[in-house]
């Protein structure tokens, strides 16, 4: 027997248990489909997680003062270190490795007025490259220029939730303001952002105001903190390490003292978040894998009975003169046919199940986000890996089912199997 022959051979068997191999058929698509869709939420829920995470900055680096721990330039340990105004500019000037710097200014609290509405609202002071360390993308208007700053103007951005809280539905831009009884117009809204991680109050609840328009309300001379980010996240390390040897320099205090200047790295965490999200989707792997699994035994009983019903046929064909590879490669044929089918169903319907549903709610609703973008929501999308990883294990899975009832079938006696009842 020749090669078509004998696919010609198991096509006739798998029309003739028409029903059985389609229900065989019908249970490994089903698990291929799990399997994917399972894996596609896995990536959607780390990707949400990763993107809310990253909204506080793309890879925020947060700076403030401490307490030295060693002695330094005839200065006793214990000294109580402040950053000033001056030390961002002096990073930008001097630290190449450093992309964008801001200082900072937290007035918390703040009174805050508009028309008949009055709340506290906390303002933050910062420079220019502020909106690009923080993730600042706005609905409308515009960010703090260069030149609000340089003029000192009296302007301000304000967050989504801020904003509610003192115009309600109505557009903000335009409008005037008072902040602690100092007037001021709003030029721009931010967006709504799904944020996890953030560090004092949540963006959505802030105004922020030209640094050194925040000299009108009060000294700035001290900022609360220094935001920056790293030119590349290769030289993260590096370019913290210099920033730490220029302010050392300029505050008197050893750079290798950790205590004098407090760095938080929010890059670091991504590690929690990322170990989250692989846990999560080897646990929807490992739970579709069996579910594949539990289709192959399905297969694995099917092509058994098969071997049973179809042993006088096995004897005809064997006296005939199939040898024992060709009764194998038969039945190893139908399986795999099976196998490949169900595959190719099963990624179809998990293909369109995916883009049937697209978007699951996750952090959405929590963050009252309506702006329609699902930020922080799981986008479902077909994983190449998912199809590839269920398409190798759905074969192996064949070989494994159809070679068992193959051996089985090739050792036959053919006498006894014509003599079979």
């Amino acid at each position: 027997m020749n090669a078509k022959n004998i696919l010609g051979e198991a096509a006739g068997a798998l029309n003739f248990n028409r029903q059985r191999s389609l229900l065989t058929v019908a249970s490994l698509a089903w698990g291929v489909a799990c399997f994917v869709i399972l894996y596609s939420y896995g990536e959607g829920f780390g990707f949400a997680l990763r993107a809310s995470f990253q909204a506080v900055g793309q890879d925020l680096v947060l700076m403030f003062g401490g307490q030295t721990s060693t002695q330094a330039g005839g200065e006793r340990s214990g000294r109580k270190i402040r950053l000033e105004d001056t030390d961002s500019g002096l990073i930008r000037d001097n630290v190449p490795l450093v992309a964008a710097v801001s200082s900072e200014m937290q007035i918390r609290d703040a009174t805050v007025v508009h028309g008949y509405r009055q709340q506290n609202i906390a303002v933050r002071a910062v420079e220019v490259p502020y909106g690009v360390v923080r993730n600042m993308s706005l609905s409308t208007g515009h960010w703090i220029s260069s030149e609000d700053y340089q003029n000192k103007e009296r302007v301000a951005v304000i967050g989504a939730k801020a904003s509610q809280k003192l115009f309600g539905e109505a557009p903000p831009n335009g409008e005037t303001i008072t902040i602690n009884g100092l007037p001021f117009q709003i030029i721009g809204l931010l967006k709504t952002k799904t944020q996890i991680s953030n560090y004092n109050t949540p963006d959505n609840e802030c105004l922020f105001i030209p640094y050194s328009t925040a000299s009108l309300l009060q000294d700035i001379k001290y900022p609360t903190n220094i935001v920056w980010m790293p030119a590349n996240p290769m030289f993260r390390q590096k370019a913290i390490k210099d920033v730490r040897t220029i302010l050392a320099r300029a505050h008197n205090f050893s750079p290798g003292d950790e205590r004098a200047l407090q760095i938080i790295v929010f890059n670091e965490f991504m590690k929690i978040i990322d170990t989250m999200s692989a846990a999560l989707q080897v646990l929807l792997g490992l739970i579709g894998s069996l579910t594949l699994a539990i289709g192959g035994v399905g297969l694995a009983n099917i092509m058994l009975v098969s071997v049973t019903q179809r042993t006088r046929e096995i004897g005809v064909l064997k006296s005939l003169g199939a040898t024992r590879g060709a009764i194998r490669f038969q039945f190893l044929a139908e399986a795999m046919a099976i196998v490949t089918l169900g595959g190719l169903i099963g990624v179809l319907i998990g293909w369109a199940m995916t883009a049937g549903i697209h978007t699951l709610p996750l952090l959405g609703p929590i963050f009252k986000d309506e702006t329609g973008t699902g930020t922080g929501d799981i986008q479902l999308h077909i994983s190449r890996f998912a199809v590839i990883a269920s398409t190798t294990v759905l074969e192996g899975i064949g070989v494994i089912a159809g070679l068992l009832p193959a051996l089985k079938a090739s050792r036959l006696d053919p006498i006894e199997a014509l003599r079979y009842e």
